[in-house]
This record gives structure tokens, C-alpha cells and sequence, in this order.
């Protein structure tokens, strides 16, 4: 065989090899980083892996929500990066045409994107116990027992009575997976960081601790959702109670009875015997009847200083309330009201 013919094989084999592997080159290239996740109408999904998930169960949600294209390549990419033995549980955003090299990356390093944790309008435990459940891993009963706990209560400087003032609603960034531990944890954090030098300031010069100033804030909260009323309605609150008055805020009674349906309040509903009864027991109640906005702990914190000691919701049910500095003048506000109700049948 000639040095010639020789030569021209070599290079046919060099240049079959090197089409082989081009070949399975880009095959590879193709598993590892051509797009092969697809989301539904192409917007961002979330991916949620629970606590002690397997790798068999993530490919399983995965094939449940339908993300995956081509589910050998994916597995082949995760053998590769060793994602079986790095499963990590929480809430990763999925934005579609990923690849299974971006995919699995985010999944393996467990950057999560955190959950807007948001609670508002809610009044008992078990209101907020169900929709922190709704938006985060853990379950309404195991949030409910740190509120049942006296010693966990005490163990966070409150009693079963105050520990709702921990969870002052806003907007907070949170894992999805975060334990029950550092829920509170993180609340309690938040609750010192709210307390600032200037808010602390005004719980000295109004002469209440904070826990007093979100119970008044929760009451003021509930009789109105006009927050430039808010400061008139504390001054009130504030009158009474530096008046030895008992308060007679219609809210806690209707906390007391536990029917937040409730559209009037009753003289019989005056004899309920709970703490939490204002025309019963003098003072504030032992703790908040719900969980006040900010504004309504601000309105607190800067009550409006006037005379009045009555209020009564106006006629014309625009949530706005007639005022009063003396019984006689507050009777024939409540008259006023009385009527409307009794006109428009609301009768409970």
C-alpha cells in the first residue's frame, strides 16, 4: 500500500471519528442545555417540594405538572449533576424554554424564590393558622399549638392572650418551607423591628405598654375602616379609659360571642361573661381582638386629643360615625341609628 492510499484512509477515519463524535457531542450538548421546559401558556410556574422529598418524588411532581418535554433526557442531565443525592425542599420559580442544565441547578443549590407572606382582615388564631397554612408548608395545627402553648407564650415574652401581637400584618419575604420555629422566630423579629426608637417613644408618653396599645389598636380597627377617623375613635378609647369609663365597644362583644356575622349588638349580649366583654369588665381586654393594620396601631400611638366620649356609626351607613361629649347628645345619635337599622331589618 502506497504512502498515499495510507495517508487518505487515516483521514477518512479521522474524519469519520470526528463526525461521530460532533455527533454525539451536540446530542449531548442537546440533554444538557436545549430548552426542555415547557410551562403552561408559556408564563412562570412555581415548583413546590416538599420536606423530605426523594428524587423519585420530584420526578414525579415534575411529570404531574407536566413540565418536561423529553423526561430521559432530564433524568440523564440530574445523573450527571448528582441532583439525586441534593434534593432540597422549597419553592423555585420555573420559567419556561429552561433548560435541564438551568433547571436542575437552581433545584440542586436549593435557591428558592421566597413567598410575599401576606395576612390581613383576620381576628382569631385559627383565622390566621389557616391562611399562613395557605400560602407556606406548614399546617394550620401545628401553628395552633404554639398559640395553645402557655409555656411556648411565655417563652416569647407573651401570654396566651397577647402572643397575636407578634404577627402585625404587612407583606414578608419568606420561605415556603420555613418550620413553625422559624416562623415565629422570624414574626417575633419583625415585631421587635416595628417597635422603633420614635414608636417606642409614644408608648412612654401615652402611659400604655405595647401589647395595651394593639389591644386598643385592634378595637379601633374593628369599629372603622376609614383610617382618617381612626386617631378621632382612639381619642375616645383614651377619654374613657383615663376616665375609669368602662369602654362599651361593641367589637369585643362580638368577639366575646365568636359570631363575627353579627351586624347588631343586643342588651342581652351585654351579660356575656368573658374577658373580652368591655361593658362587663372595665379596662381593656386582655389582649387584641384581632390583628390590627398598622394604620390602626399608628392612630393608637397618635390619638386625636379632644373631649368626646361617644360614638355612634352614622345613619347613613357611609362608615363614617356621629360623635358626642355627653350621654344626651350620644342617645339621640344611637336613636338616629336604631332606626335605620330596624328600617333597613337588620335585626342581629
Amino acid at each position: 500500500m502506497s504512502e498515499h492510499v495510507w495517508l487518505k484512509r487515516v483521514i477518512y477515519f479521522l474524519l469519520i471519528a470526528l463526525l461521530i463524535a460532533g455527533i454525539k457531542g451536540f446530542s449531548l450538548y442537546r440533554k444538557a442545555f436545549a430548552p426542555n421546559i415547557f410551562t403552561k401558556d408559556k408564563k412562570e410556574v412555581y415548583l413546590y417540594i416538599p420536606t423530605g422529598s426523594t428524587y423519585k418524588d420530584v420526578l414525579e411532581l415534575i411529570r404531574t405538572e407536566n413540565l418536561i418535554r423529553n423526561t430521559q433526557s432530564f433524568e440523564w442531565a440530574a445523573t450527571k449533576k448528582n441532583y439525586p443525592n441534593n434534593i432540597h425542599p422549597g419553592r423555585y420559580k420555573v420559567k419556561n424554554r429552561m433548560s435541564n442544565n438551568e433547571f436542575i441547578n437552581i433545584l440542586r443549590s436549593g435557591k428558592q424564590d421566597p413567598v410575599l407572606l401576606t395576612f390581613n382582615n383576620l381576628r382569631t388564631e385559627k383565622q390566621l393558622a389557616n391562611r399562613l397554612a395557605e400560602q407556606l408548608e406548614i399546617d394550620s395545627p401545628d401553628i395552633m399549638k404554639y398559640f395553645q402553648s402557655d409555656s411556648i407564650c411565655e417563652e416569647y415574652g407573651f401570654d396566651k392572650y397577647t402572643f397575636k401581637c407578634i404577627f402585625i400584618p404587612n407583606t414578608y419575604k419568606v420561605y415556603w418551607n420555613i418550620s413553625v420555629d422559624g416562623l415565629f422566630d422570624r414574626m417575633l423579629s419583625e415585631y421587635d423591628a416595628f417597635w422603633n426608637k420614635k414608636r417606642d417613644r409614644k408608648v412612654e408618653e401615652i402611659g400604655m405598654t405595647k401589647e395595651e396599645v394593639i389591644t386598643l389598636a385592634s378595637i379601633v380597627n374593628e369599629e372603622t375602616r376609614k383610617d382618617d377617623e381612626k386617631r378621632r375613635i382612639a381619642g375616645v378609647y383614651m377619654n374613657r379609659l383615663n376616665k375609669g369609663i368602662r369602654l362599651h365597644a361593641d367589637p369585643t362583644v362580638i368577639y366575646a360571642t365568636g359570631d363575627f356575622s353579627m351586624k347588631r349588638v343586643l342588651r342581652k349580649h351585654y351579660r356575656i361573661n368573658s374577658p373580652f366583654n368591655t361593658y362587663k369588665y372595665a379596662g381593656l381586654p386582655p389582649g387584641p381582638i384581632c390583628f390590627p393594620e398598622i394604620s390602626s396601631i399608628d392612630a393608637v400611638l397618635k390619638y386625636e386629643k379632644h373631649k368626646y366620649l361617644y360614638f355612634c356609626a352614622k345613619p347613613d351607613f357611609s362608615g363614617y360615625h356621629n360623635f358626642a361629649k355627653t350621654l344626651k347628645e350620644h342617645n339621640r345619635n344611637a336613636e338616629l341609628y336604631r332606626r335605620e337599622l330596624n328600617k333597613r331589618r337588620i335585626y342581629r
